[in-house]
């Protein structure tokens, strides 16, 4: 009989991983059941090797291509298979990423410290084994310029940001850094660039630094983050302009290593081939906060960035992804005094399911050394995380408009995933998928997949009661039941 306190392995995670040819290999396998778990891969490309105990796949690969490979799990209480795509080529992440993000918690009082303590939860928690990956340092760790390459070093709030890196790596996860083509940063610390201004800028813009200067210094800072050891990069400013965001792309692209390029904030939507064609994510609005709208708060909320997604839907795919912003769910606070998310429990299945539809980052914000059973849980859905993580990529569309909203994403089984909304302030709505409008056939099973529940087969549509601010996701037709 199975023991339910030590329950045999499932995998988790991503099922397909894109690496550059000839970049470093640095991919985690994930899963979850009763440790320790060991790992075994048939069919890794030449020059990947495997750590069997952590599922670390490291290496390089020079053959592009690819590479199917069957993945196994093991433990006390069982074993478990699936398959992992390798795709070595041009195009990295080819899922949205998962991780966290420290501004929404910790602001400019960002330190060492706090992203080593981001890091240990993350794995404490059991987040990572779920997939979430990214542990991202967002304004206030540059100091001056320095180096061999004059490139911007950390300040003394992270003395070794090469040994950071190499920790963070050593836990399975991947490191995040942040900064501007600007002469200095939103929160004053010094950007990629000197001198200027270039081009009409304000007193104000002038006086802060907001401004491009003369002199930029992409390479030097890329490859200063390739030798530590960085993944992921935020670069921000506004308004964005197309030569600046391409000479960063250019520069990651001759660094050496794959790092993740995200654009913020606000992009113009006009020019929204272009932030597809250079980067890996774009921000397309202003900052959000813990609330479901801006006339309650006076800050753009859930509600108002998340059912405003559907014009970007054509420019998201693997490796190019819309940003809506960082998760609000938790204790979050920008730093250094944090407070419970404003949003009720509803507001959240609605975040977070519409995020998984809309193939979002998911990037939290939240004190992750405080997350509760409740929040944990909206984390670690591995059905709702695998739709968010579809190997298709495909961004859900609007079906029908609200306040009973329906928005639906195809997957690449040949499924629908389906987010049945409720953007009503008073009583709960009864909210109708129909299948004619969805492109189904009359009749086909459902799976409630919050609840991890078979609702079983039904004709021409499915209907639910959802509470206000509420949202219940489904998954329809071929491998929903």
């Amino acid at each position: 009989m199975a023991n339910p306190e030590r329950p045999a392995p499932r995998l988790t995670g991503p099922h397909v991983f894109g690496v550059r040819t000839g970049s470093p290999v640095l991919h985690t396998l994930r899963a979850v059941g009763a440790a320790p778990r060991t790992f075994e891969a048939e069919g890794l490309p030449s020059g990947v090797l495997l750590n069997p105990e952590t599922g670390l796949l490291s290496g390089r690969v020079t053959e592009p291509g690819s590479y199917w490979v069957r993945v196994v799990v093991s433990n006390e209480a069982g074993t478990a298979e699936g398959e992992l795509r390798i795709e070595v080529g041009d195009t990295i992440a080819l899922t949205p990423p998962l991780g966290w993000n420290s501004w929404n918690c910790w602001a400019d009082s960002v330190d060492d410290a706090k992203v080593r303590q981001a890091a240990q939860a993350m794995v404490a928690s059991g987040l990572a084994d779920h997939g979430w990956t990214y542990i991202n340092i967002d304004d206030g760790w540059q100091g001056v310029r320095g180096g061999p390459r004059r490139a911007l070093q950390p300040n003394e709030k992270f003395p070794d940001m090469k040994g950071l890196a190499d920790y963070v790596h050593g836990l399975g996860l991947k490191l995040g850094i942040y900064s501007t083509p600007w002469v200095r940063s939103y929160a004053g610390y010094a950007g990629g660039a000197e001198g200027g201004p270039v081009g009409p800028v304000t007193d104000e813009a002038r006086q802060r630094g907001h401004h491009h200067g003369d002199t930029t210094f992409e390479a030097a800072d890329a490859r200063e983050w390739a030798e530590w050891g960085i993944d992921y990069l935020k670069y921000d400013w506004a308004p964005w302009d197309v030569p600046a965001a391409a000479r960063m792309r250019d520069a990651l692209r001759q660094c050496g290593r794959d790092i993740v390029y995200s654009l913020s904030n606000t992009a113009p939507f006009e020019q929204a081939a272009e932030w597809a064609r250079l980067a890996n994510c774009w921000r397309t609005t202003g900052d959000i906060r813990d609330t479901w709208r801006l006339r309650d708060s006076g800050f753009l909320g859930v509600e108002d960035i998340g059912f405003s997604q559907d014009r970007w839907r054509p420019f998201a795919g693997p490796g190019h992804w819309n940003d809506p912003d960082m998760l609000v769910v938790g204790h979050v606070g920008w730093g250094p005094h944090l407070h419970p998310t404003g949003l009720t429990p509803d507001e959240q299945v609605t975040h977070i399911t519409l995020w998984c539809l809309l193939a979002a980052p998911l990037l939290l914000g939240c004190d992750l050394t405080r997350l509760d059973d409740f929040t944990l849980g909206l984390l670690t859905n591995d059905e709702v995380l695998a739709v968010h993580q579809d190997p298709l990529g495909r961004q859900a569309a609007q079906v029908v408009a609200g306040p009973a909203e329906v928005w639906a994403r195809p997957l690449e089984d040949g499924s629908l995933a389906v987010g049945l909304f409720n953007r009503d302030d008073h009583g709960s709505q009864s909210v109708r998928a129909d299948w004619s409008a969805l492109g189904l056939p009359s009749r086909c099973a459902v799976r409630d997949l919050w609840r991890h529940a078979d609702c079983g087969v039904h004709d021409r549509g499915f209907e639910a009661s959802v509470p206000p601010h509420g949202a219940v996701m489904i998954r329809v037709g071929p491998g929903a039941d």
